[in-house]
């Protein structure tokens, strides 16, 4: 599935753990982010991970655990 910057998605399955998208990357609780909670992709840092805005923070998520919104 090919993401662009500003779709906006969900978590499909939940996270182990959450990695921030700061320049030194952090691993986070996974229940900072609710799989009903919807963010905003803001970067496309390779094929398989984006970064996502969420109401708690940006993240790193892979592709294949995010599913985009209907428009």
């Amino acid at each position: 599935m090919k993401f662009s910057v500003g779709e906006k998605v969900s978590l499909q399955v939940p996270l182990p753990y959450l990695r921030t998208s700061d320049s030194i990357s952090m691993l986070r609780p996974p229940d900072l982010v609710s799989l009903d909670e919807i963010g905003v992709i803001i970067g496309i840092r390779t094929d398989d991970l984006v970064e996502v805005q969420f109401r708690r923070g940006n993240f790193l998520i892979p592709t294949e655990r995010l599913q985009i919104l209907d428009k």
